[in-house]
């Protein structure tokens, strides 16, 4: 009964919290110029839709009208710029699946070879192997994902030649995002976004390993007969490991971000390409909803987080004081 509570308390925190940063996120873009189309026929169109939103309105009674069209409609605003008279959320669910491959290659990719390395850099704790490892760690955080991204462009395209540029469009790759064409395009910008990803499950788990290799319990498993091995496999990792899974599903979040930047270098018409989009056109009713959009997954990710150390470790129960 308490988990229940729990679970309904961050919930309805979580609706409070994206409703002022939905509020702060309006106010901000409504204050900003807004710039009409050259031709004379889209202008009309326009003016016509700001009037029914009541852009001649005081600020509060727009904010009204535009929760009204979302509760009751699930409409968004319309897309003026980037796709002509598009549905904003039409626009967002069109460009999910890119985002999601994306980002989900890159979690295949860099977890296990994260969670690999600070293994053995637990092990070989304080030796040649492990410093060079968190050398290594130190590099790949302190540098941010979009300088990996143009040394993949020039490693691989301009020097080896073994991968495009740019992603590839669908007519290319055969109309499927599921192609090897495709997948074989997605390599440079998943190896842009593992560096960061490697960096940090390495040095979380090698932290957690660590400690766990010099509690009590390892050294009586020792005494017991077991070697280090087998004490390692069957009470350090899995106790290591506790923490460490819930930060895997915090990372599909914290890529999505850094993925913004990404997709713009590689051309990967994502969100978060078209969130940059938006900008950049002054297409505000898209660039609201991202804003809505990239604040309801981090907080849900958060609540998801926080309850899968319960379901990890039964010794967890959240509610409980």
């Amino acid at each position: 009964m308490r988990m229940f509570k729990y679970v309904l308390k961050r919930i309805a925190l979580m609706f409070f919290v994206l409703f002022v940063i939905t509020t702060i996120c309006f106010v901000l873009i409504r204050i900003l110029p807004r710039e009409l189309p050259m031709e004379k026929s889209q202008q009309e169109l326009i003016l016509a839709r700001w009037e029914a939103l009541g852009y001649n309105k005081p600020l509060l009674v727009q904010y009204g009208i535009y929760w009204k069209n979302i509760i009751t409609k699930w409409d968004f605003g319309t897309s003026w710029y980037i796709a002509y008279r598009k549905p904003a959320w039409d626009l967002l669910v069109s460009r999910l699946l890119p985002t999601v491959l994306l980002n989900v290659y890159s979690l295949i990719f860099s977890v296990p070879i994260g969670l690999a390395l600070g293994i053995f850099a637990a092990i070989k704790k304080n030796k040649w192997q492990d410093n060079l490892i968190s050398t290594m760690i130190i590099v790949f955080i302190s540098v941010p994902s979009y300088v990996y991204a143009f040394l993949v462009q020039y490693i691989f395209y301009f020097k080896l030649g073994w991968l495009p540029l740019q992603m590839y469009s669908l007519a290319d790759a055969g109309n499927t995002y599921f192609s090897w064409k495709m997948f074989h395009s997605l390599i440079a910008p998943v190896l842009a976004l593992s560096f960061g990803e490697i960096a940090y499950h390495c040095r979380f788990l090698r932290a957690e390993l660590t400690e766990t290799l010099t509690s009590d319990y390892m050294l009586l498993a020792r005494t017991k007969g077991l070697t280090k091995a087998q004490a390692t496999a069957r009470h350090a990792l899995k106790n290591a490991m506790v923490p460490v899974l819930p930060s895997i599903i915090g990372s599909l979040l914290a890529i999505m971000g850094g993925s913004l930047i990404i997709e713009q270098i590689f051309s990967v018409p994502g969100v978060g390409q078209l969130f940059m989009r938006a900008i950049n056109t002054f297409d505000y009713d898209v660039f609201m909803l991202d804003c809505i959009f990239y604040t309801f997954i981090g907080l849900a990710g958060g609540i998801v987080v926080d309850l899968s150390y319960g379901f990890i470790d039964p010794r967890i129960r959240m509610g409980e004081r």
